[in-house]
């Protein structure tokens, strides 16, 4: 039985099975046109099932009472772990940043962040590397990455991309900033301003502004709220070319991403990508969090497709959910014994430092009336 350590990677020309023959890895999988290898459909694969089993293992957190609120991403996987393996992580303008929202755990992982770092946020222990306890979970923050502090404002991260992408502009380089919002956000007045101030005369700027189109804003349809066709269409008035992609389909999402990439990196200019997605277990724990079965899984259709092209056998599968839900029960297990906040750690983090504190070494309310 391999490792849950080993990656399939698809470097060797064959893949392990646990019994029978060896797994062919030379096959590709298609949507349209377009065509991906089978170890990077792989790749996309096992990032899917464990951002998909830690969110199932945090649900059960937000129902046991090991953690207060839970709101997350099940249904978008597919979009946020392609978008997450095509970002130039770093820190500084040279590299991408992310002004995120809160439906994003798959691009963090793909990114390369562990399990326990976002279970973290969901116990809301001392240890919480993003907020130290203090913010919801998947509201993310880590400047080594050039991931913007997540806010649970809706859609004010559109109107700070702009201001991270003016920076990279003049910094030079491909760098981009890239903003995600839901449908409902993008009813915001920031994301207006976003289109306005990406787009002025002879300061264009090199923003990927996307909407994840799930249908809803809480508990509100969509369609009652949009005259527009696609939220897409709305960047005509600014001359943001603009692509819907089905954002349950790996393989059309990946392509999708690429050339919105491409346009933004060598354009220096913003694109308005819109990914049409699914909404698996309603708003948030608040709405009760139960499962919506009329909704596509990405997830399960992915794995479907990988069987059938015979990328892997159903074994394989099941030795991959297998192994990425031990991973999360074992970060849970972990994160549990971790240290909570204590009263002491309210006023801590609260400014940046300053010339002021060696005045007033123990003052955390502020400068000096």
């Amino acid at each position: 039985m391999p490792s849950p350590q080993k990656s399939y990677s698809g470097s060797e020309d064959y893949l392990p099975h646990r019994s029978g023959p060896a797994i062919k890895a030379g096959r590709r999988v298609f949507s349209g046109f377009d065509s991906l290898p089978g170890d990077r459909c792989l790749e996309i694969y096992k990032i899917m099932v464990r951002a998909r089993a830690v969110e199932e293992r945090t649900l059960k957190m937000s129902k046991s009472g090991e953690g207060i609120f839970w709101v997350g991403g099940p249904g978008e996987e597919a979009f946020n772990v392609c978008l997450g393996l095509q970002v130039q992580k770093g820190c500084g303008p040279a590299f991408d940043y992310l002004h995120l929202h809160y439906r994003n755990l798959g691009i963090m992982l793909a990114m390369g962040m562990s399990m326990a770092d976002h279970i973290r946020q969901m116990a809301m222990t001392a240890t919480d590397r993003h907020s130290r306890g203090r913010n919801f979970v998947c509201h993310y923050a880590m400047p080594e990455w050039n991931v913007i502090p997540v806010t649970s404002v809706i859609a004010v991260q559109y109107v700070m991309a702009p201001g991270t992408a003016l920076m990279q502009k003049r910094h030079g380089g491909n760098g981009v900033s890239v903003v995600l919002g839901g449908d409902a956000g993008s009813s915001e007045g920031d994301f207006s301003s976003c289109m306005v101030w990406s787009t002025r005369p002879g300061n264009e700027l090199p923003v990927l502004m996307i909407v994840t189109n799930n249908g809803f804003g809480i508990s509100t349809s969509t369609k009652t709220q949009h005259s527009e066709r696609n939220i897409s269409d709305r960047g005509e008035a600014f001359g943001i070319p603009g692509e819907v992609v089905d954002g349950n389909d790996p393989v059309a999402t990946w392509f999708a991403l690429e050339r919105a990439f491409e346009h933004c990196r060598t354009t220096r200019r913003p694109f308005l990508l819109e990914a049409m997605v699914s909404r698996l277990h309603g708003h948030s724990s608040s709405s009760g969090a139960a499962r919506v079965h009329n909704e596509t899984d990405c997830m399960r259709d992915f794995e479907r497709r990988l069987i059938q092209e015979g990328v892997i056998h159903r074994e394989l599968a099941e030795l991959v959910w297998h192994d990425a839900r031990e991973e999360a029960d074992a970060a849970v297990e972990q994160v549990m014994s971790e240290p909570m906040p204590t009263p002491d750690d309210v006023d801590r983090f609260t400014y940046a430092p300053s010339p002021v504190d060696a005045v007033y070494p123990e003052d955390y309310t502020g400068l000096p009336r």
